[in-house]
Formats: C-alpha cells, sequence, structure tokens
C-alpha cells in the first residue's frame, strides 16, 4: 500500500492527489462519452474548446464535491484515534465505491445518450420501473459494450492502487498542533467543497444547475458534453420541474395569444368514423423516402417502400416533428396534445392531474377504445398512461400470448416485445372484433436498439449504413402487411389512419444531426374513403400535439377541450408551429424559421432553408423573432399553470 509522508500534513496531501486522480476518472468518461457519440457532438469542438473544458470543470468539481464531501470531512477531522491503517482502509473502500459508482453511471449514459440527447436525470428509475425483464436489458448492454465493462474494471483499478493513504504518528505531536491544523484544514476543505457546489465563491452565487451548462455552449444538445451523470442525477432529486414564469401578469393577455383551449365549430356535424393510430418506434421522417424528395442529392435512401406508398395516398407535411426524446415523452404528446417539456409529463406529480386525451373523448362520445402495445404489460408505464386517459382496454404482450390464433412467446423478440409483423396482425384482428365507431392506437417496438430483426427476415433485410435500416425495413414491411390486411376488414373505409413515430433515432445525413433535425418525425394522415382527407403534401409545420386537435376537428366533435396543439388542417400555413425542448432550451418553428429560447432570452434564430443550422440570426430579425418568442412565452406560461393547477381537462358541471 502506497504512503505519503509521515509529515502533519500528510492527510492533505492525500486528499489533494485522491481528488485529482477523480477529476482524471471524470475527464476519461467525458472522452468515451464524446467518443461513442461522435456524430452527434464533435461540432461542440468547433472553436469551442477552452469553454468546454472550463465548463467541464465547473461540473466535475460540483460533482466531485456532492460524492467526495463525507470522505473529505472523515479524512481531516481533528480526531487523534483515527490515525490508525484499519480506519483509513475504510476510507480507502469508501472512496473507491463511491467514485467507481460515479464512473459506472456515467460510461453506461454514453451509451443512452443517442436515444435522449441530454444526460440522464433522477427520473430514469420511474421511467422503467414497469419493466419486468429490465435485469435481462441491462445484461445484454452489458455484453454488447464488453470493451466499457473493460475500461470501468482498468480505471477502478486504477483508483484503488493510486489511492494514497496517509501516514501520520499522530503521538509525535502535540494536542494544538494537531487538532487546531486538522481544525482549520478541514474548514477550509468544507468552504471549497460548499463552492464548488454552488459553482463559485461569492453569495451572491447559487448552486450551480443543470440549466448551467448552457452557458458554455453553442448548441443546446452540447450540454450534455460539459455535463455529468452524477451532477445531473443529484440535483434533479426532488426539483420542481413546472415553475410558472412571469411573462404575461394578465391572464386575458395571456389566452390572447395562446389558448389551449379548443372550442368546437357549431355548424360542423360530428362524423363518428373510426380513428386509428400507428405509433411506430423510432421511424423518424429521414428513413420514409416519400419525405425527403428534396434531399435526393445522390446520396439519400430511403428504407420504407410501404410506407412509401402510403404516403402517397395520404395528406403530408412539410415540416413534421415529434414533441420529446423519448418514447415516453411520444405517448402524451400524440394521445393527450401534452408536449415535453423540463421532464416527461408522466415522470413528473403532474401526472396525478386529471387527463384526458383522444380515447376519453371519444369514449365519452360512444367509442369502444382499446390501446395495444407488444411489450410486457404495464412496460414503461403505458398501460396506466392509457387507462387514465380514457382507454376501456389494454391489449399486450399478455393478452397476445392468450390469443390460441397467434404464436403467443415464439413470437418475441428476446427483449422487449412481441415481433412488430405478427402483433399488428393481432392489432388488426382485434379491432375486427369491435363495435364501431371504435377509436385504438398501436405501439409498435421491433425498430428498437438492440436493433434486430426475425432470423427468417436475416437475409431479406440485409444490414445498411447504419444497425436501425434493417429493423426500419421490417417494421416497413409489417406495416405494410396491416394495411393489405386491414384494406379486407368492413370497418376499413370508415376509419382514419394517422401514422407517426415515437421519436427519432440513429441518423446518417447531418440535417437530421442537428437541434432541430433530431425531432423530426413523420405526421401522415390517411383516408382510404377520402371523405375527411385529401391526399397531398401541403406546405405547412406540423407536431405531435397537433394530432388531437386536428382529428377532433376532422370529426366535428361537438364539445370544448384542452390541447396544447392546433387543428394543423384549417389553420394557415403561417399559423402554424412546432415547439420542443433539449437540454434547457425550447425551440419553436414557425414562419419558416426556429427560435431557441432559454426560458429568458432568445439565443438562437435559424432559417428552416439553413439546414444545418449554421447561421445564427438572433438580433437581426427583430419583427420575427419578437413575434415567435411572445409566442412562445404564452405556450409555455399556459403549460407551466396548467400543469401545477390541474387545468388539462374542460372542468364538467
Amino acid at each position: 500500500m502506497k504512503r505519503i509522508s509521515t509529515s502533519i500534513f500528510a492527510p492533505v496531501w492525500a486528499v489533494i492527489v485522491n481528488l485529482l486522480i477523480v477529476y482524471v476518472i471524470y475527464a476519461v468518461a467525458r472522452l468515451v462519452y464524446l467518443g461513442l457519440n461522435w456524430s452527434l457532438l464533435s461540432p461542440a469542438l468547433q472553436g469551442n474548446l477552452s469553454n468546454l473544458v472550463l465548463g467541464s470543470l465547473q461540473f466535475d468539481t460540483a460533482a466531485i464535491a456532492y460524492t467526495n464531501l463525507l470522505w473529505v470531512v472523515l479524512m481531516l477531522f481533528p480526531l487523534h484515534f483515527k490515525e490508525r491503517p484499519a480506519y483509513h482502509r475504510v476510507l480507502r473502500w469508501l472512496f473507491v465505491v463511491i467514485n467507481s459508482v460515479a464512473l459506472i453511471v456515467n460510461l453506461a449514459d454514453a451509451v443512452y445518450f443517442p436515444f435522449t440527447l441530454r444526460r440522464t436525470t433522477s427520473t430514469v428509475m420511474r421511467e422503467f420501473a414497469g419493466e419486468s425483464n429490465l435485469a435481462g436489458i441491462i445484461l445484454g448492454e452489458v455484453w454488447h459494450h464488453w470493451y466499457l465493462v473493460l475500461l470501468a474494471v482498468a480505471l477502478i483499478g486504477a483508483l484503488w492502487w493510486l489511492y494514497r493513504q496517509p501516514r501520520l504518528n499522530h503521538r509525535r505531536l502535540s494536542w494544538w498542533q494537531y487538532d487546531l491544523l486538522m481544525l482549520a484544514v478541514l474548514l477550509l476543505s468544507v468552504w471549497l467543497g460548499v463552492a464548488g457546489i454552488r459553482g463559485g465563491f461569492t453569495t451572491a452565487v447559487r448552486p450551480i444547475a443543470v440549466s448551467n451548462a448552457k452557458q458554455w455552449v453553442n448548441r443546446p444538445m452540447d450540454a450534455a458534453l460539459v455535463l455529468n451523470t452524477p451532477f445531473s442525477l443529484i440535483r434533479t432529486i426532488g426539483k420542481d420541474v413546472f415553475r410558472v414564469p412571469d411573462y404575461y401578469n394578465d391572464q386575458q393577455a395571456l389566452e390572447a395569444v395562446y389558448t389551449p383551449v379548443h372550442m368546437p365549430a357549431d355548424s360542423v356535424p360530428f362524423v363518428k368514423k373510426n380513428v386509428v393510430i400507428l405509433i411506430v418506434e423510432s421511424f423518424g421522417r429521414e428513413y420514409i423516402g416519400e419525405l425527403n424528395k428534396d434531399l435526393e442529392d445522390g446520396t439519400y435512401k430511403g428504407y420504407t417502400p410501404c410506407m412509401d406508398s402510403l404516403a402517397r395516398k395520404s395528406l403530408r407535411f412539410t415540416y413534421s416533428y415529434c414533441n420529446g426524446r423519448k418514447s415516453i415523452d411520444g405517448m402524451p404528446s400524440i394521445l393527450s396534445s401534452i408536449p415535453m417539456f423540463v421532464e416527461p409529463f408522466f415522470l413528473t406529480p403532474a401526472s396525478m392531474n386529471h387527463v384526458s386525451g383522444i380515447a376519453g373523448l371519444l369514449g365519452d362520445e360512444g367509442y369502444e377504445t382499446a390501446f395495444f402495445h407488444g411489450a410486457q404489460n404495464n412496460s414503461m408505464g403505458f398501460q396506466a398512461f392509457a387507462r387514465s386517459t380514457g382507454f376501456q382496454a389494454y391489449y399486450g404482450r399478455t393478452e397476445f400470448n392468450q390469443d390460441k390464433r397467434f404464436g403467443g412467446d415464439k413470437d418475441f423478440d428476446g427483449t422487449w416485445a412481441i415481433w412488430d409483423e405478427p402483433f399488428l396482425q393481432f392489432y388488426c384482428q382485434k379491432m375486427s372484433e369491435m363495435h364501431e365507431p371504435f377509436m385504438t392506437a398501436v405501439f409498435t417496438a421491433s425498430s428498437h436498439h438492440p436493433f434486430v430483426i426475425p432470423k427468417q427476415y436475416e437475409s431479406t433485410f440485409p444490414e445498411g449504413p447504419l444497425p436501425i435500416h434493417k429493423c426500419i425495413r421490417y417494421t416497413d414491411m409489417a406495416l405494410g402487411r396491416f394495411f393489405e390486411a386491414a384494406s379486407h376488414q368492413p370497418w376499413f373505409k370508415n376509419t382514419v389512419f394517422v401514422l407517426t413515430s415515437d421519436h427519432t433515432n440513429m441518423s446518417d445525413h447531418e440535417e437530421y444531426k442537428t437541434d432541430l433535425g433530431v425531432f423530426c418525425s413523420p405526421i401522415i394522415i390517411y383516408d382510404p374513403s377520402g371523405d375527411l382527407v385529401q391526399p397531398d403534401m401541403v406546405d405547412k409545420v406540423a407536431q405531435q400535439i397537433d394530432i388531437l386537435p386536428t382529428l377532433m376537428a376532422l370529426l366535428g366533435y361537438p364539445k370544448p377541450f384542452v390541447a396544447f396543439g392546433k387543428d394543423v388542417i384549417n389553420t394557415p400555413a403561417q399559423g402554424t408551429w412546432a415547439v420542443n425542448y433539449l437540454n434547457g432550451t425550447y425551440q419553436l418553428v414557425q414562419g419558416g424559421y426556429v427560435l431557441q429560447f432559454d426560458g429568458t432570452s432568445a439565443t438562437g434564430l435559424y432559417a428552416l432553408d439553413d439546414r444545418l443550422m449554421q447561421h445564427n440570426l438572433v438580433g437581426t430579425l427583430p419583427a420575427q423573432q419578437q413575434s415567435m418568442e411572445r409566442l412562445l412565452k404564452a405556450i409555455i406560461q399556459q403549460y407551466m399553470q396548467r400543469m401545477q393547477q390541474d387545468q388539462l381537462t374542460i372542468k364538467k358541471d
């Protein structure tokens, strides 16, 4: 065991050297984070390296102070009896265990980043609370990322062997030499630790939060590179997610700019058509050839011939976006018109509010409603959310296995859910057993990490440039067979179909890796009868939260309701917009521009035809910027206010 000198300063030097080792460990973990996500994060290095280093040191200091302050106090506390080998062996274990956990969560988060584009927060445990096969999923990830396991073992070994244990012969020291010096050093260390946690030494400095990372980066996505995961976990525990801003002091002025309350059109009859919503896992707009004709420059390749054919017969939009980056963001956005601001809605206390959605609204009008998801029942909390928003029935892996007409667990993909092809056929069959009118939604699963497909299709759908491409091809085939089967059902022509994705995923085109590009999802509305929806490519901005109000308008729903989106079909193009949230920055797309807003001021303004978001126009177009900022502030304030006051539904008399 390596030891430092026997001088009175031995404990002090031991603390300094050991904490420097931890800084190196954090730096290595950050380099791994960058390396594994190079295609997404490498633009952050361009002309901004010094800020990234300084910002990283600030947040690493805070995290190290949070996690090691107890160890520092125990090292420096002025008690003579503690200067024994056994005591310091215990402290060595404490030091290594604490910092090993920090290292492991940093490395694990490097794998998770492509799916969320942010550091993991304390809501992660609630996010996966319903996964009965979570251990298997984790073991699968460990197997696929064995090199990270080896790196973690090596770094933890380095923590153990490089640890410096002081040897102090305190019996040769007078009480004032030992006690007073240790007390002075301890007080200084605590003061430095508190300053590290706060992010500065002045009394005016508040403890830094996750949002402070934005000051060190040029793009919201890059905040994850400055942060570290232990800090993000610690600083989001028990935090109030929804804080109502005071952009508008007068409620009438706020309502005049934006209101989520939708009133029915008196002259429109209620047409009780069936509604079917297909939420396709990771089915980003990038993969669909028909939605990317403007990118046909010799490098673009689509992977969805079946959905290309469907899109040509459907209403689709020049610009279409998801409102979040996770599956649990997509569910509230699509089915209840609730965007993801700050944290996923149903991981927050506001999920206990009165919430409705398409199923609840139509269920009150005599519709039979059901939600389908081929995973273990209550996976991702979907079953609970579906029930809370008005779905009368839920069909998951359990119900699929009970239906003897299908293959049961032989069709389980081994990780997440039933393969898309058999489950979509099950979905079609169950709808044929429902009474019309009905409203259903299905959430597919096969185009999901670890990106595998059934063995019988491995030669049919070969690997593409990205691992997900073969899964997209498989899911596209499954969707094509679903629509083929549905077309022979008596309810088909009396149904409006909506196809979208929960979020986007891996990209091989740079325009889909920007702060806005990572939210590009398809929104396709298909009416086989042509009575309500005509096929067309419309030059409008659409988003997931528009699905609910758009469907209600198409059907002529006769009652008021709350939805944060708008009826995208009947709204003029200039009045259409989309919002999303990324690492503390709100984004609003409207009128050919995207505005980035940090909650206080605009930080970016880009033209939509600036596909790589290279030319920040903030401050150069004051009228456009002020108009967009005014609308975005109203949306944020309405959202936060209604979340806090439980105003997500129209109160019934």
